[in-house]
């Protein structure tokens, strides 16, 4: 890790850079139908997880530059993406469908679905993976419990839509 840049476009790729010698892109994934909005390494540096309009979720594999798993149960576009820093390997994504999914890597399908009134335009893990923060067009950050399944805290004052990338340093609790 600390070697390799990663980067995403409306051209549709994820380009995998050099960071030494001559900075040459050495790699491009390719399978995304419409640009690619967000993109994350996950904590082991062998997969990337990647969001796009194109209604998709989807993790590549470093190494070969394979897509090895596509989610695609938003029905709009999904603007953002997140790896689990700890435990199962669990993503999370945030959609213009107003909804936030969670997803394991090991399963078929989302295995929870999070709604909001409105577009998710932002997603987080906490650094234990016991907690999602979602963001979106009502300026609001609300904080998820996954043990419970429910909105624990919404941190409200910003005047315009939450963007990309939200930084969380969580080491409270909500109780």
């Amino acid at each position: 890790m600390g070697t390799v840049i990663a980067s995403g476009s409306h051209d549709k790729e994820i380009f995998l850079w050099h960071v030494h010698g001559e900075c040459k892109n050495f790699m491009v994934l390719k399978g995304h139908k419409n640009a690619v909005l967000d993109l994350r390494w996950t904590t082991d540096g062998s997969q990337i997880i990647s969001a796009s309009p194109d209604k998709t979720v989807r993790a590549w594999d470093v190494e070969s530059g394979k897509q090895i798993k596509k989610m695609a149960e938003h029905s709009s576009f999904v603007n953002s993406c997140c790896p689990s820093r700890r435990g199962p390997p669990l993503v999370v994504s945030g959609s213009d469908d107003g909804t936030a999914k969670l997803w394991d890597m090991r399963q078929r399908g989302a295995i929870q679905t999070y709604p909001d009134k409105y577009q998710i335009t932002a997603v987080a893990f906490s650094d234990a993976s016991d907690k999602i923060f979602t963001g979106g067009i009502d300026n609001d950050v609300k904080v998820w419990d996954l043990r419970r399944n429910e909105v624990t805290m919404t941190l409200q004052g910003h005047q315009d839509m939450i963007t990309e990338p939200m930084s969380v340093l969580w080491n409270g609790t909500t109780e």
